[in-house]
């Protein structure tokens, strides 16, 4: 008589067993080798013992313990004299017993693998048992009615592999039995292709968000939301990149996403927080809103509006902003005061700076005090006004700032950091006098009161509009807003192919490599323009992505347009051209004049009040004119030379030091710029070209089949 375990029932994973007495002979629990089959086999095991839920293999040196739950097979083989009993284990491992009187082998053989079967029914319970509990789990992972983000199905997948790990047999014999079988295979579907199934249940919960707030993307603005625009509105990642081309609607998603979010339940007002880059996108956001959402509860942000908030909450005190961030004559005459003061005091910093803006810069200076020259001065105050503002933005410390630099320039950034720190050391003790702080260093308090703790963020949802001009402060910024709250999302909104302000901090790589910096996430495509033909958005989608480094997406029109909607103009037509529009352009319909600098104004519009009385003339920098947009437009200076478009690198090495890193394409940020401007218009679009030193945009819009006119 011996005893036998038996499942009793699981609790909590686990199960218990009861213990039975076992009627049976003796000999049936021990199978040994004959003495010639020993002999002969020459083999380390000769005898085997069946125990409660496993057997024992042994022989005079050896002895090996294989429990049921480590069994795949058990084979009974025949040879030509003596019996051979084989036990298959994971990893394609075998131990075998030879030797064996042939009758007594099967004897033995029947009675274990009756055993270690009436175990394994018994174990199946449970495994079949566990995977129900993994697909109960995957099941009401799916009917919350949420978003699966890869963080959650991450979740899953380690939770079933756990479950896996703590199965009574090997995984591979799942498949053998008819109560796991099915549900050993739903889980495996998960495991092998964990991102189909993920994508699969968002795709099927995208339908069903479209198809019960249908008549709120219906209404929330004056046009009912296009379908790509309501799938980026309801995507519930963690960090959703909308890439929204130049009139693609990005006002519209950015309103309806708040509304969604309130609608359904996901955030209340005070929980959603909406950045804008100025004061004016930010009150225009706010009048949207308003319009609408019927809502005064949603307040858009610029980021410093935001970090001032932030101190406000964090630090009970107050900052005011200086008065210097606010005009720049003063700015500049402050740290122009500062220059001469250190030239004419230290004969070292005057040799400095004459080096410095002889070698580097190019300048021909005047012999004996340069530094007192009205036109070096003229030059110098919007110089240093840019170079401090870029080490303020900085925010480290000038050892930190020289360690950061590109090793191929530290040596000598180094040196130029030296002379500019009496004028930083200036600005800072300025704005200590007043009581003041500046932008940057605004928003640098605001993320140590958040790394402090003294700020706790109410945001769950934050929204950002033109994230393609955000800096690597203001992505700190975030990052610290969302440090608090790991479940917070970031959805933001923008256009790599209008990124046309690094000269002010921005880093394109923030956008194009959105995920590498803020996390796990996905991006979507706003994929239909509302504002220009079919015509104007393949010259310009396809002259923008000739560099590589932008994203692909697709943007459509809705208008097909003409061959001549883009046209190559001589510069000496545009009092012909004005002439033209003035006899069909209506009067409530606005013409755009863009050039690269302020001065560049054509002289023509001087007399446009009285020749062209009817017409709605606008003359903007493309810089200014990003978000605009007009009826016609016309694109002055392709040229080289001075004041040549593209415009050729002026940078000195404070810029190639602080500024982040262009992409290794030429001209890619005027491509960018003249991309900005080719799609302000909404019928057609002009672009004057010096006929003596032409732009070689002009030639790269020729190979893409855009039309030159010799007249209007």
């Amino acid at each position: 008589m011996y005893l036998i375990f038996r499942l009793e029932h699981l609790i909590s994973g686990s199960y218990t067993v009861s213990i039975e007495h076992y009627s049976g002979i003796w000999q049936d629990m021990e199978l040994k080798a004959t003495s010639l089959g020993k002999r002969m086999a020459q083999h380390p095991y000769d005898r085997v013992e069946l125990l409660h839920a496993g057997v024992k293999v042994s022989g005079d040196r050896h002895e090996y313990l294989l429990p049921f739950n480590q069994l795949l097979a058990i084979h009974c083989k025949r040879g030509l004299v003596w019996g051979e009993l084989e036990f298959v284990l994971p990893d394609e491992k075998v131990v075998r017993l030879h030797g064996t009187e042939w009758g007594d082998t099967q004897r033995f053989y029947h009675h274990l693998q009756s055993r270690w079967q009436q175990w394994s029914s018994e174990m199946s319970e449970v495994a079949a048992g566990v995977l129900q509990q993994q697909l109960t789990d995957i099941t009401r992972a799916s009917a919350d009615g949420k978003w699966l983000t890869r963080s959650a199905v991450e979740h899953i997948r380690q939770k079933i592999t756990r479950a896996l790990e703590a199965l009574p047999f090997p995984v591979s014999r799942l498949e053998s039995f008819d109560n796991c079988r099915e549900l050993w295979r739903q889980c495996r579907g998960w495991l092998e292709d964990i991102e189909a199934s993920r994508l699969a249940h968002n795709q099927a919960f995208t339908e069903a968000m479209l198809s019960q707030y249908g008549a709120f993307f219906d209404s929330v603005e004056s046009s009912p939301l296009n379908d790509a625009q309501a799938r980026a509105v309801v995507n519930g990642e963690r960090a959703l990149l909308v890439l929204a081309g130049a009139g693609s609607g990005k006002t519209s998603v950015l309103v309806a996403r708040a509304g969604w979010l309130m609608a359904r339940g996901e955030a209340t007002a005070e929980q959603i927080l909406l950045l804008a880059f100025g004061r004016k996108a930010a009150e225009e956001m706010d009048d949207r809103i308003r319009e609408r959402l019927h809502t005064e509860s949603i307040s858009a942000k610029t980021f410093h509006a935001l970090a001032l908030h932030i101190i406000q909450q964090g630090s009970k005190k107050v900052p005011s902003i200086s008065r210097l961030e606010n005009d720049a004559a003063a700015r500049q005459a402050l740290l122009v005061e500062c220059w001469q003061q250190q030239c004419s005091e230290k004969k070292a910093q005057a040799k400095g700076w004459r080096q410095w803006l002889d070698e580097e810069m190019d300048w021909s200076l005047p012999e004996g005090d340069y530094w007192q020259d009205e036109k070096v001065v003229r030059r110098m105050g919007s110089r240093l006004d840019r170079w401090v503002s870029l080490m303020r933005m900085h925010g480290g410390s000038q050892a930190e700032m020289i360690a950061s630099a590109p090793e191929e320039i530290r040596e000598l950034f180094g040196k130029r950091v030296k002379l500019m720190a009496p004028l930083l050391k200036a600005w800072k003790t300025a704005l200590k006098d007043e009581g003041a702080v500046d932008f940057s260093g605004l928003i640098h308090q605001a993320i140590n009161v958040l790394e402090k703790g003294r700020f706790i963020s109410p945001w769950k949802h934050i929204l950002v509009d033109e994230f393609q001009d955000i800096s690597p402060q203001r992505a700190a910024l975030l990052a610290a807003l969302r440090k608090q709250n790991t479940q917070t999302t970031l959805f933001a909104v923008g256009d790599d192919w209008q990124a046309i302000y690094r000269f002010s901090g921005a880093q394109l790589s923030l956008t194009t490599a959105f995920n590498h910096y803020f996390g796990e996430g996905d991006s979507c495509s706003l994929d239909t323009t509302y504002r220009f033909n079919g015509r104007i958005g393949d010259i310009a989608n396809r002259f923008i992505q000739q560099n590589p480094h932008q994203l692909a997406k697709p943007l459509n029109s809705l208008l097909a347009g003409d061959k001549n909607a883009v046209t190559l103009l001589p510069d000496d037509k545009l009092d012909a051209l004005l002439d033209k529009l003035s006899g069909y352009v209506k009067p409530d319909q606005r013409i755009l004049i863009l050039g690269r600098y302020h001065y560049l104004k054509p002289q023509a519009l001087e007399k446009a009040a009285t020749r062209w009385p009817k017409l709605n003339l606008d003359y903007m920098t493309i810089h200014a004119s990003k978000g605009q947009q007009a009826d016609y437009v016309i694109i002055v200076g392709l040229q080289e030379g001075q004041d040549a478009f593209p415009a050729p690198a002026r940078e000195s090495i404070m810029e190639d030091a602080l500024l982040p890193q262009p992409e290794d394409f030429p001209d890619a940020e005027e491509r960018r710029l003249l991309y900005v401007a080719l799609t302000r218009t909404r019928h057609r679009v002009w672009l004057l070209y010096s006929k003596d030193a032409p732009s070689p945009f002009v030639d790269a819009l020729s190979d893409l089949g855009v039309p030159t006119a010799r007249r209007p």
